[in-house]
């Protein structure tokens, strides 16, 4: 990635986290604030138990989670446009799988999820899987498939389909990923040439050190060929360089909200050490 387009993605990513922000930042400050008053009427008992700045935090995180939610594609969207040059989010992709492969993805997300007594709980393998579901034939049935971030690459000229999940995703939302994903590659004609699970960091450190029980039954996350954890997926839609600007930009803006939470949100100091803790 030239200076340029780097510097262009550093603005990117700091345009779509300080939006959220301030959204945020308005939200519990101006128009939805903390209102001890209020807290104390509605849960008297509640109030008499506990402080009320530990009411005063959940409110803020209540306010703050639901909006962070589709943060992850808008990233993904301002890196990937700027190095492959044509990425859209909430994509839909129209096309059309045999009703045996059809039947197949099924048999395979059926296995992973329910265990026959007396038989070893089967293991994932993406790459294994999907040579079996593709020997499946039969009849051309419609189907639409809506992935969280597509690119078209005018840099590679491969088409690219992402599902993109916070670090610790739930089970129910694995495995909607993975049967989206089966479809896509199972389409014919073909639609597009890869399609990843992508998780935008990892909260373990390594790749193999990664243990979330719930996608662990679902994917092979340190082996499967579909699976992007962090680095590896950002350097792919971004170019390498592309993680290290991500935790960079992050972590300048996490110093700078933390702060203002602190002192506008809290209305106390912030306490020491409070500038070491960074993504990493």
């Amino acid at each position: 990635m030239t200076k340029k387009s780097e510097n262009k993605v550093s603005e990117g990513i700091k345009r779509v986290v300080s939006e959220l922000m301030d959204r945020v930042m308005n939200k519990v400050l101006i128009t939805d604030p903390f209102i001890k008053e209020k807290h104390h009427s509605s849960k008297p008992l509640y109030a008499a138990l506990v402080p009320d700045e530990i009411f005063k935090g959940s409110h803020f995180e209540r306010r703050f989670v639901t909006p962070f939610g589709g943060v992850w594609e808008k990233l993904a969207h301002v890196v990937a446009n700027e190095y492959h040059g044509d990425c859209t989010m909430g994509h839909l992709i129209n096309g059309e799988v045999s009703s045996g492969r059809l039947k197949r993805i099924q048999e395979v997300l059926n296995r992973l999820e329910h265990k026959k007594e007396g038989i070893d709980k089967v293991k994932p393998n993406w790459d294994e899987e999907l040579k079996y579901i593709l020997k499946g034939k039969g009849k051309s049935i419609p189907t639409t498939v809506v992935c969280d971030i597509f690119i078209d690459s005018k840099k590679t000229g491969k088409k690219y389909a992402f599902e993109i999940k916070a670090p610790l995703p739930n089970s129910d939302q694995t495995k909607v990923s993975k049967e989206k994903m089966f479809k896509l590659m199972a389409m014919e004609p073909q639609k597009v040439d890869f399609s990843f699970f992508a998780l935008a960091y990892n909260p373990y450190g390594k790749k193999e050190d990664y243990n979330w029980s719930f996608p662990l039954r679902w994917f092979n996350m340190q082996n499967d060929s579909s699976v992007l954890i962090g680095n590896e997926f950002w350097e792919l839609i971004g170019g390498k360089g592309t993680y290290k600007n991500f935790i960079t930009e992050i972590n300048k803006l996490g110093l700078q909200y933390r702060e203002r939470i602190y002192k506008e949100f809290l209305g106390i100091e912030p306490p020491e050490g409070y500038k070491d803790i960074k993504l990493q």
